[in-house]
């Protein structure tokens, strides 16, 4: 058996006029996230972390924003779809590490929701998968709340 570990990252522009998607889950806020997509950072950030570990690139590669096919994608589709694309080269999900970057709003309290909802997508229990929320103590754009960051490590083994 091998196992191996990827890493993904992803960063959004607040926008007005567009609700705001994390881990497949519509949180409230007056703003969402610009994206040719949904511009759901953390799905995002952890479909680069799958592709990394399986050695099969990256969230762009595979669905560009110059595709008009991918405008407003429902990034849980999109991970669903990697999933498939890892099973089929022989790779299987084991874990899944994230972490939110925002000063706002505050996500506490949809962290069981977002696991969850991420879990399922990828077919893991969601104690394999784990979210965590934390600010950038008003340091540079994300502290200033101009966006949202995310950053994830996957596990997958063959």
């Amino acid at each position: 058996m091998t196992a191996r570990s990827g890493i993904g990252y992803d960063s959004h522009r607040f926008a007005e006029g567009r609700r705001l998607m994390l881990g497949g889950v519509e949180i409230e806020s007056e703003r969402g996230l610009a994206g040719h997509s949904d511009a759901d950072a953390l799905t995002h950030a952890i479909i680069d972390a799958l592709l990394g570990a399986a050695g099969l690139g990256d969230v762009g590669q595979h669905f560009p924003d110059t595709d008009e096919q991918w405008r407003d994608a429902d990034s849980l589709a999109l991970l669903a779809q990697v999933c498939s694309f890892l099973e089929e080269h022989g790779w299987h999900v084991v874990h899944v590490d994230a972490t939110v970057i925002c000063e706002a709003p505050k996500l506490g309290p949809y962290r069981d929701d977002i696991r969850t909802t991420l879990a399922e997508s990828i077919g893991l229990h969601p104690l394999e998968v784990n979210i965590k929320f934390t600010t950038n103590e008003g340091m540079g754009a994300i502290g200033r709340g101009e966006g949202i960051a995310a950053m994830a490590v996957a596990t997958v083994e063959r």
